[in-house]
């Protein structure tokens, strides 16, 4: 059985986009953007909903080409070219750079992905791993959480139909005073 691990940079106050799909807040530094790429090697397959797809996909395609692209972002490119991807999305009606779409209702596709052999899995963009936390079916969150308040916006943690305890299992503070806890789902 595959894990179902959700992680993004978010602000203190919660968000992981300020209002109007902000995501400037976020102070990158080397040391951070080195985690998440040893975090991303690591997934056997990325689930996304639209928007965070259509974020990725209109930068990472060709991010390692960039006159400015860093080793870190150049090897960041290649891993998110190369990982299998699965765009859950109604409205878009075609996907590329080893992806397939997927229509309708997420949680019986996750549920069944999770149930095949492979690495782990992450989810990305708020919507879908809204419903695939309300399913039950996360099994780690990283919350990289960076020192602004924006007031508003994107939440990472929506409304759940009941508690989700967890366990900390991690804890690390990257420079500018950016700090990640990972937690596991307690089962």
């Amino acid at each position: 059985m595959r894990k179902l691990l959700y992680g993004m940079n978010l602000t203190l106050d919660g968000y992981i986009a300020a209002p109007g799909d902000d995501i400037g807040w976020g102070e990158p530094n080397d040391e951070l953007f080195q985690w998440w790429l040893e975090e991303e090697q690591a997934i056997g397959l990325f689930l996304y909903g639209r928007k965070l797809w259509e974020t990725m996909s209109s930068h990472w395609p060709t991010g390692d080409q960039q006159p400015d692209a860093t080793l870190a972002q150049i090897e960041f490119a290649r891993n998110w070219r190369d990982t299998p991807k699965v765009v859950f999305s109604s409205t878009i009606d075609k996907v590329d750079w080893n992806a397939r779409l997927v229509a309708g209702d997420a949680v019986p596709e996750i549920t069944r992905l999770k149930a095949e052999d492979g690495g782990p899995m992450r989810v990305g963009g708020a919507t879908l791993a809204a419903a695939a936390m309300r399913a039950g079916l996360i099994d780690e969150y990283a919350i990289v959480t960076h020192p602004v308040l924006v007031g508003g916006g994107t939440p990472f943690f929506t409304a759940l139909d009941s508690w989700v305890n967890l366990n900390l299992v991690e804890t690390r503070t990257f420079p500018g005073g950016v700090v990640l806890n990972r937690y596991e789902t307690r089962r």
